[in-house]
């Protein structure tokens, strides 16, 4: 199982331009899913066959506060004009679904928002994912944001045997 972490703040942007880089995307995103992209980035970066279209992949995303800095910013933006560019992030699992749109993973895709940090509830969770026997693998996420300069921000590339 490998594990990745990336440390409470870290510059994103300088981490994205020297490990990921080809992404614009990754400019319009919010904290919560600049981390789950650099955490996978970290995780899958060397793999064969890289960005071809596989649905034996899973992509599990786990949080405490889920979106709340996002929605934060959105709630302040409203004073004014709403942003759409910030209401795009203001669902958990739109992380889930930004790794597997950069990676073309077609597997399980879910965001799961806990109380904590409870390593033993996220691998039951893993685990369960296994239970679909096309899952070969899975990009597991714990990236939690109290607000775009506080996180606690770790992942694993889980294989099939090591469960």
């Amino acid at each position: 199982m490998r594990q990745v972490n990336i440390p409470c703040g870290a510059d994103l942007v300088q981490l994205y331009r020297q490990e990921v880089g080809d992404y614009p995307k990754f400019f319009k995103m919010d904290t919560l899913s600049r981390l789950g992209i650099l955490l996978t980035e970290r995780l899958v970066a060397g793999e064969p066959e890289r960005f071809q279209p596989r649905e034996d992949r899973a992509v599990l995303v786990f949080s405490r506060e889920g979106c709340l800095a996002n929605d934060r910013h959105y709630v302040a933006s409203m004073e004014d004009f709403p942003s759409p560019s910030l209401f795009v992030y203001t669902l958990p699992n739109i992380v889930a679904g930004e790794i597997s749109i950069r990676n073309k993973y077609a597997g399980e895709t879910s965001a799961f928002v806990l109380e904590k940090y409870d390593e033993e509830a996220i691998f039951t969770l893993v685990r369960q994912a296994f239970l679909d026997p096309v899952t070969k693998s899975a990009v597991v996420i714990w990236a939690d944001c109290a607000d775009d300069t506080q996180w606690n921000a770790r992942g694993w590339l889980v294989e099939r045997e090591e469960l």
